[in-house]
């Protein structure tokens, strides 16, 4: 009886330490769990929840939070203002979110962090050189770190708006020009120690967070702010070092054991005069943006990693096309590389989850932009609120071929349906509901990635920004809402779609479409096989069907592919009639 408890006590322990979550370390250019196991990061930025970036919210011209909030104050006062800015905190990060990250197969998050959630701007403080602490930003990171843990996701905090702002780039850091910035003040930096020093001290004892990424993207010219004002040429970069250094000895001073992640200069990626680490625990962060997904492209950093044997992690990445995303994971994996994307949620459509605009919110755009009236203060009021409702998980659009992309088709070169649909006699297909896949799997696009940095073009991907984010152009049907057309087709280009077939038999498939120009031609594919060719499109001003009879279907899953021999024409759907 003794020995079954002793077995059964046993049994529960090693069932909750296979469970729990365990501190995560460096070892040579690995990153380890405590049993020395490689750990590879796969994980989101929360971009855009505690630090609004203009982008993310399709405003044009300066995006900075600061700013945005100043003209929304103009438009309905104070108390609504916060009253927006509350309800935005509360509902864009929940913990559904964190559960949705898990179950799609993510391990990790990175929350970047805006300072004055944490602390008093230092012009703020009641005594000059006293730091007051913020309750808020500390119960929000509580909140976070607790869904993380539920679900056995790590999290990285990231300082991304330091105290006076960190770089040029005005709108990344929340920065106001007319203040000191963190490099012009002693006193902002001094708080950006300290602030890190409060975290440090607060979540030492928690392995569920994986590290520390002290500062985000600094962009700054120290020798020469004239011509290389963002830092990229920088060579010294030593206010930079020292201020990071200064940072790792007050996190050091209150918590052994976290990692402490570094971002060079340049927009995390200028190291010049930054190394050799200063740390045994310490990780090298770089961003990649917008260039061609080649070795040559990181072998900067793999040959910073083998020079002072220590890892790399890319901090972030993303804003490009499912067929970038892909090559990225492949590229990064395949060279033991983690990763966080870059973000979980804005408005757009090359995300997981994409924040909807709305009637109200559109005319507050169209204010500031010139283009419309200002709104009234109810109608804006409205529209800010429909807007932060929106932000929650349940009211987003989930983009499943981003998930696809960065989560599946790095490892599998397979097409898979779309969404699962059984084809019977009047059975209408979208035409914008071809497979999942890559380039050359599901569909076949002659543009499909922007690579401007490389190449510099900045051509590339779903040139309609809409629906989906592959290198299919598709934009808003004009005559019906909320739905969507393939668009700007061109010559050698094609969709697939595999769709379950209800019953066996012949069917006549009635192709809908909008020809801009003469004799738009297609060919059809069953299960790799031709069955139509040369299928004639001919032009005019309004949408058309055009029929492709005795297309012989098998019950059960077909694969249709429609190879377009021109372009010059929009596609709708795809209807199945059964002849029999």
């Amino acid at each position: 009886m003794i020995n079954k408890l002793l077995a059964s006590i046993l049994i529960l322990v090693a069932c909750i330490t296979a469970k729990a979550q365990e501190f995560l370390k460096t070892a040579d250019t690995q990153i380890v769990n405590e049993r020395g196991m490689p750990v590879l990061l796969r994980g989101i930025g929360l971009g855009g929840w505690m630090l609004q970036e203009g982008y993310m919210l399709r405003v044009q011209g300066a995006g900075m939070q600061h700013l945005i909030r100043s003209r929304i104050r103009e438009l309905i006062g104070e108390t609504k203002t916060q009253e927006f800015y509350d309800a935005w905190l509360a509902n864009h990060t929940r913990r559904v979110d964190m559960d949705s990250l898990k179950a799609w197969g993510f391990n990790s998050v990175r929350v970047p962090l805006h300072y004055n959630l944490f602390t008093l701007p230092v012009e703020q403080e009641p005594v000059a050189g006293k730091d007051t602490w913020i309750p808020r930003g500390f119960r929000l990171t509580d909140s976070l770190l607790a869904w993380c843990k539920v679900n056995h996701l790590y999290l990285i905090l990231d300082l991304h708006a330091a105290p006076g702002g960190q770089g040029n780039d005005l709108n990344i850091s929340d920065r106001d020009p007319s203040k000191p910035s963190l490099w012009d003040s002693e006193a902002n930096r001094k708080k950006t120690i300290a602030l890190w020093k409060k975290l440090a001290e607060r979540y030492a004892h928690e392995p569920a967070i994986a590290a520390y990424d002290i500062l985000n993207e600094t962009n700054w010219g120290f020798a020469d702010p004239l011509n290389d004002k963002n830092g990229l040429k920088e060579s010294g970069n030593q206010p930079l070092r020292q201020l990071m250094v200064d940072i790792t000895r007050a996190i050091r001073a209150v918590d052994k054991r976290h990692i402490i992640i570094i971002e060079g200069n340049g927009w995390g990626n200028n190291y010049s005069g930054i190394l050799p680490p200063w740390d045994d625990n310490m990780v090298l962060s770089f961003h990649k943006y917008w260039n061609y997904n080649d070795r040559q492209s990181i072998q900067h950093i793999l040959d910073t990693r083998n020079k002072y044997k220590v890892p790399v992690w890319l901090g972030e990445t993303g804003e490009n096309s499912n067929v970038w995303f892909t090559e990225a994971v492949r590229l990064l994996e395949t060279n033991n590389i983690g990763w966080a994307w870059w973000p979980l949620k804005k408005m757009g459509n090359n995300n997981p989850m994409q924040i909807l605009s709305n009637p109200g919110y559109n005319k507050i755009l169209a204010w500031w932009s010139g283009k419309g009236l200002r709104p009234s203060a109810q109608e804006a009021y409205q529209g800010l609120m429909k807007l932060a409702a929106d932000t929650k998980l349940e009211n987003t659009v989930i983009q499943r071929d981003v998930l696809d992309a960065l989560l599946r088709q790095p490892h599998s070169t397979a097409a898979i349906p779309f969404r699962e649909r059984s084809i019977g006699n009047g059975s209408l297909l979208p035409a914008v509901d071809y497979d999942l896949g890559g380039n050359g799997a599901a569909y076949f696009d002659n543009d499909t990635a922007d690579y401007h940095i490389s190449n510099g073009s900045a051509w590339g991907g779903n040139r309609g920004h809409a629906y989906r984010n592959d290198g299919v152009d598709i934009i808003a049907d004009p005559d019906q809402a909320g739905h969507y057309i393939i668009s700007h087709i061109e010559p050698g280009e094609w969709v697939r779609y595999t769709i379950k077939v209800l019953q066996t038999g012949n069917y006549r498939l009635r192709l809908e479409y909008h020809a801009q120009k003469e004799n738009g031609k297609v060919t059809l594919f069953v299960d790799q096989q031709k069955a139509a060719e040369g299928v004639v499109l001919p032009k005019g001003p309004d949408w058309k069907s055009i029929e492709i009879k005795d297309v012989a279907l098998h019950e059960g899953w077909n694969t249709l592919r429609i190879y377009f021999e021109t372009g010059g024409f929009n596609l709708r759907s795809i209807r199945f009639e059964e002849t029999r």
